[in-house]
């Protein structure tokens, strides 16, 4: 791929370049702890070094590469301390969150994560971890959206990334646990919808129950 042949391409391949070494990241081909050269990423997403040395810099701030220079590029892994406060940080901003929505629930929004949950069954019809894992968080944010609170939005935002991540791992773990979690939701959204303060402990209790089977 020749970037210099589309005008104003060189911000696309950026992107692209840092989707595709993400997604990665994310599947766990390129596992933690392994040894990337640039080169290798040269050669692998057919772009030249700027786009891919740009991706790289985006990947270190967020976390999840550690670039030396002159000697290649390392995969991280999530910490286990920080798996837990991110855990500990989602509870408390999504127990607040029900809380805010509980009592306020709109037609529109009720059928919006009637339509999530819809989508989430048919997913673990096919035990599609991956997919799986994108439609769960996408309830949680909507329930986040609900609230209007943009500065929680944003935090809860920053770390999808990560989730998604420690998600797909514990999914792969054994896939049957969608089946657990996608109950939890729908257990979680009749007592949302009923206007029960019940589903504030829900929620807590779902997202710490996910974080102790991490361990498991």
């Amino acid at each position: 791929m020749n970037e210099s042949k589309v005008s104003g391409s060189a911000p696309l391949l950026k992107d692209i370049a840092y989707e595709q070494i993400k997604e990665r990241i994310l599947d766990e081909r390129f596992e933690p702890g392994r040894f990337l050269s640039e080169r290798e990423l040269i050669e692998l997403l057919d772009m030249s070094k700027t786009p891919i040395k740009s991706a790289l810099t985006r990947l270190e701030a967020e976390g999840f590469v550690t670039v030396f220079s002159k000697q290649g590029i390392i995969i991280n892994d999530l910490a286990i301390n920080r798996i837990i406060d991110i855990y500990d940080l989602r509870t408390a901003l999504e127990t607040f969150n029900v809380g805010q929505v509980l009592g306020r629930l709109t037609e529109e929004q009720t059928a919006l994560l009637q339509e999530n949950l819809d989508e989430t069954a048919e997913v673990v019809k096919r035990l599609d971890v991956k997919a799986f894992a994108k439609a769960d968080h996408a309830f949680h944010l909507l329930i986040c959206k609900f609230t209007g609170n943009q500065e929680i939005y944003r935090v809860l935002l920053n770390y999808q990334d990560h989730l998604l991540r420690i998600t797909l791992r514990h999914l792969r773990k054994d896939p049957r646990r969608m089946q657990v979690f996608l109950q939890d939701h729908i257990e979680f959204f009749n007592l949302l919808k009923q206007g029960s303060k019940e589903c504030i402990e829900r929620m807590r209790q779902h997202l710490q129950q996910a974080k102790t089977k991490l361990f498991i």
